[in-house]
């Protein structure tokens, strides 16, 4: 299958949160494959010593697939962190055209369960970093012939069962998506899209081997998906293609794919959908 993206993005400027691993990594080396700048961003900058990836190490392979990269070290949730950060890459790279607002935290857990501590890095990671990164972006984006923003986060649904079990999670991440929801009327004058992409699948990551069963992560796809549909979704012109709660499947099949077992983990077990979709979310979002 082959897309019509790479010149849209050669030599354009990407800024990813939580980019030094899962899909934050998949994103940057697919832009990379499409010429982009790529900026990486992540606390990771030393190995790990159970979780593979650095900042450093995503950008050693973004430069050897011919592609400029500038990796930094960034905190999310520190918001004169995010300004500098943001400063830095449009100075080096003379600009952001795109921003990717990856990074995100996770705990399933209910609401006796769930400290205040917890609380607060996912809604400090998820909804207050999109805010923040989203803001600091903006004069950047302005500036550019086809701006976008691109949040990591679920279509809404205000059904009680994708809150009871993990309430706190669930707003966290429905706050990147009013992100989305607001900011996309709110930046429309300006010619910047807003956004949300989501899996229709669990995607392969640290997230899911952690916090699901193994079986889940043998049926969940590999993050390479995602990267895909964000390439395409950014591609397209940004006074148009706003407001969106994509999901990656249908967007990449409105683009003639047909191949999706080269996304699967194991292409012979059935997949394992992803949590808040609802059938109407799936089938309604835009493609």
């Amino acid at each position: 299958m082959m897309f019509t993206t790479e010149k849209i993005l050669h030599q354009r400027t990407v800024f990813i949160t939580g980019a030094s691993r899962g899909i934050g990594r998949a994103i940057a080396l697919r832009f990379a494959q499409a010429g982009a700048n790529v900026v990486i961003t992540g606390k990771t900058t030393e190995p790990h010593p159970t979780l593979t990836g650095t900042i450093h190490s995503v950008a050693d392979e973004v430069l050897a697939l011919g592609a400029n990269s500038l990796a930094l070290q960034l905190d999310v949730r520190d918001e004169a962190a995010i300004a500098e950060a943001v400063r830095r890459a449009a100075e080096h790279f003379g600009g952001i055209d795109i921003l990717i607002n990856n990074a995100s935290a996770i705990q399933l857990s209910d609401t006796q369960s769930t400290t205040a501590k917890r609380f607060d890095l996912m809604m400090d990671v998820n909804a207050r970093a999109t805010y923040l990164c989203s803001q600091a972006c903006v004069p950047f984006l302005k500036q550019s012939f086809n701006p976008h923003i691109l949040n990591l986060s679920p279509p809404l649904s205000m059904r009680s069962h994708w809150f009871k079990n993990h309430v706190a999670y669930t707003m966290a991440k429905y706050g990147m998506s009013m992100c989305t929801l607001g900011m996309s009327d709110e930046f429309s004058a300006l010619g910047i899209a807003v956004n949300s992409l989501w899996p229709r699948t669990t995607i392969a990551t640290a997230a899911i081997a952690v916090n699901f069963p193994p079986a889940i992560y043998a049926a969940s796809r590999k993050p390479e998906i995602v990267a895909q549909a964000a390439l395409q979704i950014v591609s397209r012109n940004s006074r148009e293609a706003t407001g969106n709660f994509y999901i990656d499947e249908t967007v990449l099949k409105a683009c003639g794919e047909i191949d999706f077992d080269q996304y699967a983990v194991n292409p012979r077990a059935p997949l394992w959908t992803d949590l808040f979709l609802d059938t109407e979310s799936a089938v309604g979002a835009d493609a």
